[in-house]
């Protein structure tokens, strides 16, 4: 038999007897969870580093701190989420009273992507075990040291039963998404999401896509300029730019063009000195497939370079990069860049450059440095996007009580905090209806109920 079948079928018995719906057997997942990633942040840190060269800041704040305050605010919450909730019952079910259950789907298959190998996979399992279920992770190949640690671990604190990692390359992901599971979680690419929201209908399996796209960051000209280049450097630097939430490109009003670049190049200098390439905490370009991409990117630009523009193929480092004098029809506004390339487009009238966003597939996140809210509100109610700063870059991420997830092309569902609950769980509706009395105007044969049932029924 086709071991991933038989995995998941061992899962759905599991899954069937039904200890996963029990709510302290959840509680000590979860707390399992979280001494695995305790007990092994320094092997957690070394995979990171082999990988992506994270440094133990970046490894810690992004990947490992992340994970595990998203499991205390579970477990701080978890007990009150499960409850059913009780809910009004209309003027026509007098008598009866409402309710809804959270019930775990069964089998959630989570293919996670490799910019944020530890986050990216362990915070929606997060969610899946919350709800009750039982879980297929699938790792992603191009971080291999990430990967095969994530299987060891997994493997060392969870029955396969329960929760197993299946490694391996597009292939292997395809053979899972042939599969009849539960629930599909899928972060990754606009072009693999689609694949995967396509194999979910052949089984009508629900979906959650975290994808991407270009996401704008927009400086308005009343903006605190030296504040706005360093959350903005940083935003975009987190991980070498390899952020699915970082800002892709500038739109900087043209007053202040010249007087921004300047200040970005400080901030720059500010937070990874002079010579960046040689700065052992940088992040590197994940393989020498996207680090071609990205130079060749560069290369075929017709902007101006004002920053940067130089790497280092051995050590797969791309310096950040300004390009200025950018159209929408750049090389640069094709595709989600997805490094240290930041292409700068000036504009002059804000309804004008909202129309030339808004005609565009919908971003993930959206920054607006300004401190006009009348322009904040402007910007908020006709741009279309996932989430959004307001002077400030993917902070919204970072905390439990916003959801995090797209719209249209940059994707479907959310999660994070109790987000990550729902997202996982089904509501189930349910009506109690009393027997102490019955309402005759729901039965065809009551005189002039017709009449009745359109004056109460309006």
């Amino acid at each position: 038999m086709n071991p991933i079948h038989s995995i998941i079928q061992m899962q759905k018995q599991f899954h069937k007897d039904g200890q996963t719906k029990n709510i302290d057997f959840r509680i000590q997942q979860l707390r399992k969870l979280k001494s695995m990633i305790i007990e092994n942040e320094k092997d957690i840190m070394e995979a990171l580093k082999t990988d992506l060269n994270k440094s133990e800041f970046e490894s810690y704040t992004t990947e490992i701190g992340f994970v595990l305050s998203e499991i205390t605010f579970t477990l701080k919450n978890i007990r009150k989420w499960t409850k059913p909730t009780r809910v009004k019952s209309s003027f026509t079910h007098i008598g009866s009273k409402g309710f809804v259950y959270k019930e775990p789907y069964g089998v959630a298959l989570i293919i996670a992507p490799w910019n944020y190998p530890i986050n990216l996979a362990l915070a929606p399992l997060i969610g899946a075990i919350a709800a009750g279920n039982c879980a297929i992770l699938k790792p992603s190949e191009i971080t291999p040291a990430t990967s095969s640690l994530i299987k060891k671990l997994i493997s060392k604190y969870f029955p396969q039963e329960y929760i197993a990692v299946i490694e391996g390359d597009a292939h292997t992901s395809q053979l899972l998404l042939n599969e009849d599971v539960d629930y599909i979680f899928f972060t990754g690419s606009i072009h693999v999401g689609k694949k995967v929201m396509e194999a979910a209908a052949k089984h009508l399996t629900p979906v959650t896509l975290e994808l991407g796209g270009k996401s704008p960051c927009i400086v308005h000209h009343d903006a605190k300029l030296p504040l706005a280049a360093k959350r903005i450097v940083w935003g975009k630097l987190l991980n070498a730019g390899q952020t699915c939430v970082a800002p892709d490109y500038l739109l900087i009003h043209e007053s202040i063009k010249d007087l921004f670049i300047e200040e970005m190049k400080k901030a720059m200098t500010e937070l990874y000195g002079n010579e960046i390439l040689d700065n052992p905490n940088y992040t590197k370009i994940v393989n020498s497939n996207h680090f071609n991409r990205l130079t060749q990117m560069v290369n075929r630009s017709k902007g101006k370079i004002r920053m940067g523009g130089k790497w280092e193929e051995n050590s797969l480092k791309i310096e950040p990069t300004l390009i200025e004098n950018i159209q929408w029809n750049d090389p640069t506004m094709e595709e989600e860049i997805f490094g240290p390339v930041l292409p700068i487009i000036t504009y002059h009238d804000i309804d004008e450059m909202i129309q030339q966003v808004s005609e565009r597939p919908k971003p993930l996140a959206l920054y607006l440095f300004t401190e006009n809210n009348r322009i904040s509100k402007k910007i908020i109610e006709e741009i279309s996007f996932g989430s959004s700063c307001i002077n400030d870059t993917v902070y919204q991420i970072a905390t439990p009580h916003l959801p995090f997830g797209g719209v249209g092309a940059s994707g479907t569902g959310a999660y994070h905090g109790k987000k990550s609950f729902d997202e996982f769980s089904h509501e189930k509706s349910v009506l109690k209806q009393t027997t102490r009395f019955d309402i005759p105007l729901r039965y065809p044969n009551v005189k002039k109920g017709l009449e009745l049932v359109r004056k109460i029924m309006k």
